[in-house]
């Protein structure tokens, strides 16, 4: 066994344990869609900070009690074991009791409909029926007889709720209107977010299998899943630098080509790799691609919006 596998099966305290249990590579998939949905909407002179920071910590629970579900569930199922690689296995590693998991996944979702309540009185309750409803495609990522998360359907249930339907509630809350310029833009990061998920299943490829999932990355193959994976990094970044000439956006978005060494390193990374804990670099990689393409392209909008302020 080498020195980093031993690390990685260590058992962690402090708050090293509770920082590792959030799972902070797949954060995100709730930070980036607020900050773009909202950055989009301030180009049409709208913006209410309040509204946004209430929906930045309703995301960030949202997304930590799907994480907490998922520790729970695959812990109760047996999914994960004291060699469970990354993230998982908090409970078996670490001592962290099941149904303190379980009580924080749950209250962190009641303060989630609380905050959705206040966003909903302030625009429209239809935010709130599409919280709730991102809320139960997270519980039953997991949980429930039939788990998404052990279906080829995860990447897309995940990509569509928390990178898309997040991203156009972000915009509404702030616009109070939903236009096609939206939609174009956050079709990208969609697919990113399902590529987060999809790394996530070529990683735990081999033990998914053992357990009997189906994802998708066993559904196409080790090969399959990492040829996809490299094809929605590509269509990504023609779709959103084709709006510059289709679409009248920014030529700031030519910014969101600095996270492209990130995305060509996460997908260097899975090849020749079938060892879970050889794939953790790939991972990182992901999840800084999507960051700095999220968050340049979010800074593109605003950066377009203070040009116009400044030169007419």
């Amino acid at each position: 066994m080498t020195t980093a596998v031993k690390k990685n099966l260590q058992p962690q305290t402090g708050f090293k344990k509770w920082w590792t249990l959030l799972r902070p590579h797949t954060l995100v998939a709730s930070f980036v869609p607020v900050f773009l949905g909202t950055s989009v909407a301030m180009s049409y002179m709208n913006f209410n900070f309040i509204r946004f920071i209430i929906m930045l910590i309703a995301c960030f629970f949202i997304q930590t009690s799907a994480n907490l579900f998922n520790e729970y569930f695959d812990f109760k199922k047996g999914q994960d074991d004291e060699h469970s690689v990354g993230n998982g296995g908090a409970i078996v590693r670490n001592g962290i009791k099941p149904n303190f998991i379980l009580f924080l996944a749950i209250l962190l979702y009641i303060l989630a409909i609380v905050l959705g309540i206040y966003l909903s009185a302030e625009t429209n309750w239809y935010v709130g029926l599409l919280g709730v409803i991102s809320m139960i495609v997270g519980f039953l990522y997991t949980g429930g007889p039939y788990p998404i998360a052990y279906t080829p359907f995860g990447e897309i249930m995940a990509g569509f709720f928390m990178g898309g339907v997040i991203t156009f509630i972000s915009f509404y809350i702030q616009a109070e209107f939903i236009n096609s310029e939206i939609v174009y833009i956050t079709i990208p990061i969609m697919v990113l977010v399902g590529n987060l998920l999809l790394a996530n299943s070529i990683r735990d490829l081999v033990p998914d299998k053992k357990n009997g999932r189906l994802t998708l990355a066993i559904l196409l193959g080790r090969k399959g899943a990492i040829s996809l994976f490299a094809l929605a990094y590509l269509f990504c970044y023609i779709f959103e630098l084709s709006l510059i000439f289709f679409a009248d956006a920014p030529w700031w978005t030519l910014f969101i080509l600095l996270s492209l060494p990130d995305a060509t390193r996460s997908v260097r990374r899975f090849f020749g790799k079938t060892e879970p804990i050889t794939m953790i670099p790939a991972m990182k990689s992901t999840s800084r691609a999507i960051t700095i393409f999220g968050l340049t392209l979010a800074i593109a909008y605003l950066l377009s919006l203070l040009s116009k302020s400044l030169f007419l």
